[in-house]
C-alpha cells in the first residue's frame, strides 16, 4: 500500500479567509479523497502562516498580542475548511511549539548553505518581502499592493545560498522528476532560473521584528518568515527525527497559488536539495479568482467570505462551481448569476432531476421489492487522465457528459411510458440500467461533491427496505 502526502499553501493570518484560498483547499481535498478510494495511506496538510512584523503591526493596531490575533484567525480558516467539507488529516501552526522546534533544528541542518552579510534593499512589511531597486522606481517608491512607501533598509543578515541550487533545480523540473503545473508555471520557474538566483535574506534583526523564530545561537535575529514558513511541509511530518516524513516525504503533490511560484518553484526545492531531500513530486500552481470580474481585494470593498456563498448553496455547490467553473489551469470569475445558472441548470436540472426521475419511478412501482444493483462501468480514462495533471475542470466535464447522456437516455426511452404500457419487466430493467449509472456518476462526484456522492448511495440502496429520500439540490431562484 502506498503513502500519498498532499498540501495546501499556508495562509496568513492577516486577513479572513477568501474564496480563492478556498478553492485550493477542495483542489487538494480532491487528491486526497481520490487517493483515499484508491486505497492509499494519505496524509493531507492544511494549516496557517502566523509570523512576522506583519502581523505584529496588525496586533499593535488591534491592542492585542500577535498570538492572539493569529488564533482568532487561525480558526476561522480550520472553521472554514470544516464548513467545505475538507477531509484534512493534520492542521499546522508555525506558532506551535513543535514546528518551532523543528525549524529551528532545520535551520542548523542546513547552515552549510547560510552565511552573515550586511544588506541594503527596500523593503515593504504588507508583503513581508525586499524588492529591487528596479521594481521601486517602476512603481515610484510606493507598493502597488499596500499603496505605502518602501523601506530602504541597511541592515546585517543571514543569507542562504540560493545561488547554488538554480541548475540543479532546472534539471529536476525539465526531468519532470519535479513537475509544475501548468507547464506555463514550469517555464517561469525556468526563465527566472536563467536570468540567475541571487543568495537570499532569510532573517530580520529580532529589535525589528520580534514576532519570529529565533535562530539558534543567536538571539539578536528571527527567521524571515516565508523561510521558516516553508519548513511546514515537513516539521508536520516530524523532520527531521521522526520516521514518518520518510514514509511520506516526497509529498505527491503540493498545492499553491501563482502568487507564490517563486517560493515553492525555487526556494523551497534549493532548502530541501541543501537538506538532502527529496524534491515534491508534484507543485500544482492555480491562478486568481475575480468577482464580477474585478481583482478581490480590501481596498476595493468588494472581498466576500466563502460563507456568504456557503450558507445560501451549500458545500458542495460551492465546490462544483470552483473545481468546474474556474479554469483548473488559468484565472476564473466568481459572479452570482453564474453560480446561481450552475446551480439550477447542472446540478438540479441535470443530476437532481435525474435522480429524482429515476427514483420516483421505483418508488411508485417497485416500492416493496428488494433490488440490488451493480455499478455501471464506463471508459474513465479522460477522467482519470484529468485528475492526475490536476485539471478538475476536466475531469467534472467528463462525468457530465455522462450525466448528460443518462438524461438523454431517459428522455429517449421514456420510462413514464413503459409503465403506462405495463411492461414491467422492461420497466424494472430499464430503471435499474438508470440507477447502475447513477451509483457510477456517485462514485466519479465522490471526490468532488462527498455530501452528494453518499446522498445519492443512500437513494439507491434498494436492498433494504431502509428508505432514504433527499432533494440533492432544492431549485433556488435568488441568492
Amino acid at each position: 500500500m502506498s503513502n500519498y502526502f498532499v498540501t495546501t499553501s499556508i495562509p496568513y493570518v492577516n486577513g479572513d479567509p477568501h474564496i480563492g484560498y478556498a478553492m485550493e483547499l477542495i483542489q487538494a481535498d480532491v487528491l486526497a479523497r481520490l487517493a483515499r478510494l484508491e486505497k492509499k495511506q494519505v496524509i493531507f496538510s492544511i494549516g496557517t502562516d502566523e509570523h512576522g512584523g506583519k502581523i505584529a503591526e496588525k496586533a499593535i493596531a488591534l491592542k492585542i498580542t500577535p498570538k492572539e490575533l493569529a488564533d482568532k484567525i487561525s480558526l476561522k480558516f480550520s472553521d472554514l475548511a470544516d464548513k467545505l467539507n475538507i477531509s484534512y488529516d493534520r492542521f499546522i501552526r508555525t506558532t506551535d511549539a513543535d514546528h518551532i522546534k523543528r525549524a529551528q533544528a532545520i535551520w542548523q541542518l542546513l547552515e552549510k548553505d547560510i552565511y552573515k552579510a550586511s544588506y541594503v534593499g527596500w523593503y515593504c512589511t504588507g508583503d513581508e518581502a525586499f524588492f529591487t531597486e528596479t521594481e521601486v522606481k517602476t512603481h515610484n517608491g510606493i507598493c502597488p499592493n499596500h499603496n505605502r512607501p518602501f523601506e530602504k533598509i541597511e541592515e546585517e543578515n543571514y543569507f542562504f545560498r540560493l545561488s547554488k541550487y538554480g541548475d540543479v533545480i532546472k534539471e529536476a523540473i525539465l526531468n519532470k522528476t519535479f513537475n509544475i503545473l501548468p507547464e506555463n508555471k514550469s517555464h517561469e520557474i525556468l526563465t527566472l532560473i536563467d536570468s540567475g538566483l541571487d543568495d537570499i535574506s532569510i532573517s530580520r534583526p529580532k529589535d525589528k521584528i520580534n514576532w519570529g523564530i529565533k535562530i539558534p545561537n543567536d538571539n539578536s535575529q528571527v527567521m524571515y518568515v516565508w523561510f521558516e514558513a516553508l519548513m511546514n511541509y515537513i516539521t508536520v511530518l516530524g523532520y527531521p527525527d521522526s520516521e514518518e516524513y520518510k514514509s511520506y516525504w516526497p509529498a505527491k503533490v503540493q498545492v499553491v497559488g501563482k502568487d507564490i511560484l517563486r517560493f515553492h518553484g525555487a526556494i523551497w526545492p534549493a532548502m530541501l536539495l541543501s537538506l538532502g531531500l527529496q524534491l515534491p513530486e508534484k507543485l500544482y500552481v492555480h491562478g486568481f479568482v475575480t468577482l464580477n470580474g474585478l481583482k478581490i481585494g480590501k481596498s476595493l470593498g468588494n472581498a466576500i467570505s466563502p460563507d456568504e456563498i456557503i450558507n445560501i448553496y451549500g458545500p458542495d455547490a460551492f465546490r462544483y462551481y470552483f473545481l468546474r467553473h474556474i479554469p483548473s489551469y488559468g484565472d476564473g470569475d466568481f459572479n452570482w448569476s453564474l453560480f446561481e445558472k450552475a446551480y439550477n441548470n447542472e446540478l438540479a436540472n441535470e443530476l437532481g432531476n435525474a435522480v429524482q426521475r429515476t427514483i420516483t419511478l421505483f418508488d411508485k412501482y417497485f416500492a416493496e421489492e428488494l433490488i440490488s444493483i451493480n455499478i455501471a462501468q464506463h471508459d474513465i480514462a479522460g477522467y482519470t487522465q484529468a485528475l492526475s495533471e490536476c485539471r478538475f475542470d476536466r475531469a467534472l466535464d467528463v462525468v457530465w457528459e455522462q450525466v448528460r447522456g443518462l438524461n438523454q437516455y431517459i428522455d429517449e426511452t421514456k420510462p413514464w411510458e413503459i409503465a403506462q404500457s405495463g411492461d414491467m419487466e422492461h420497466l424494472k430493467e430499464v430503471l435499474i440500467y438508470q440507477a447502475s449509472n447513477l451509483l457510477e456518476i456517485s462514485i466519479l462526484i465522490g471526490p468532488f461533491m462527498p455530501n452528494t456522492a453518499l446522498n445519492m448511495k443512500k437513494i439507491f440502496n434498494l436492498s433494504t427496505k431502509e428508505k432514504f429520500r433527499q432533494i440533492l439540490f432544492p431549485k433556488l431562484d435568488k441568492k
